[in-house]
């Protein structure tokens, strides 16, 4: 199949997925204090499968526990996207957990450290 199809379910997938999520799934374990989103689907070139990449902002407890909640709710999801998108084969979902957003707020508490670390050296030098 062509890759830019691909990439274009994929897209559509995400943003599909992602309004069931926020409109359609009203399990607790994905509402309690933890915010869930997916950063990514991807589709592979047979339609067999979409990778979908989720992420989870939350103690680990909530991780587990939104990874399940999201498996268990995967039929539903699968038949609100079957009436969304209009594809020969619905692919077969499996959840990821996602901890680049989690990285990412960690590098930047690490680079502010830094910085801030630096300015104090700079500020004892000069006096």
């Amino acid at each position: 199949m062509d890759k830019r199809r691909t990439l274009k379910i994929s897209s559509q997938m995400q943003k599909e997925l992602s309004k069931i999520l926020a409109e359609d799934i009203n399990d607790p374990r994905l509402s309690d204090n933890v915010i869930v989103s997916i950063t990514e689907v991807e589709v592979t070139n047979d339609l067999s499968y979409a990778d979908i990449f989720v992420s989870v902002l939350g103690d680990e407890n909530k991780k587990e526990s939104v990874i399940e909640a999201l498996d268990q709710a995967k039929g539903y999801m699968k038949k609100l996207i079957g009436e969304r998108m209009r594809l020969r084969s619905m692919p077969e979902f499996r959840f990821k957990y996602d901890n680049s957003i989690e990285h990412g707020v960690y590098m930047d508490k690490l680079i502010a450290e830094t910085i801030k670390r630096d300015e104090k050296n700079a500020k004892n030098r000069e006096d």
